[in-house]
C-alpha cells in the first residue's frame, strides 16, 4: 500500500470538517496526537492531547458550527518532511452569525496520522 502524503492528509481534513464527521477528523489524527491553539479565545482550550480527547473536541465544536468552504489557500513544506505549513481561509456560520477567518497551521504528520497541529487563527469576521 502506498504511504499517504502530508498533503493527502490535508485534503482528508478540509473533507471531514466540510462534512461536519468529527470521527472522520479524529482518526486522522495519531493515538497520542496533540492540536495547540495558541490564540484561542477565553471559552477555547489551547491544548488538546489524545485522539480521543480530540475527538470529543471536535464533536463540540462541529455543533455549534457548520463549516461551509474550507480553502488551503498555499501549503509549503519545510526541510522536515514531516512537517507542513498551511494557509488556510475558513467561511462557515455559527449558531447565528456567518463568519470567515483565516488562519496559518502547523502539521507535524507521520505515517499518514497528525501528531501537532497547531493552529494560528486569526479573528472571525463576518463576511465580505
Amino acid at each position: 500500500m502506498p504511504a499517504v502524503s502530508p498533503l493527502d492528509v490535508l485534503d482528508r481534513r478540509r473533507a471531514a470538517v466540510t462534512g461536519r464527521d468529527a470521527d472522520a477528523f479524529a482518526d486522522l489524527f495519531a493515538p497520542d496526537g496533540v492540536i495547540e491553539l495558541p490564540f484561542a479565545g477565553a471559552d477555547v482550550p489551547d491544548r488538546i492531547e489524545g485522539r480521543e480527547a480530540i475527538r470529543a473536541f471536535a464533536r463540540a465544536a462541529m455543533s455549534a458550527m457548520r463549516v461551509d468552504k474550507f480553502e488551503t489557500l498555499a501549503v509549503h513544506r519545510t526541510e522536515d518532511p514531516e512537517v507542513v505549513i498551511a494557509e488556510v481561509l475558513t467561511k462557515g456560520a455559527g449558531r447565528t452569525d456567518a463568519f470567515e477567518g483565516r488562519s496559518v497551521q502547523l502539521f507535524r504528520i507521520r505515517d499518514g496520522g497528525i501528531v501537532l497541529l497547531r493552529d494560528y487563527t486569526g479573528p472571525l469576521r463576518k463576511p465580505s
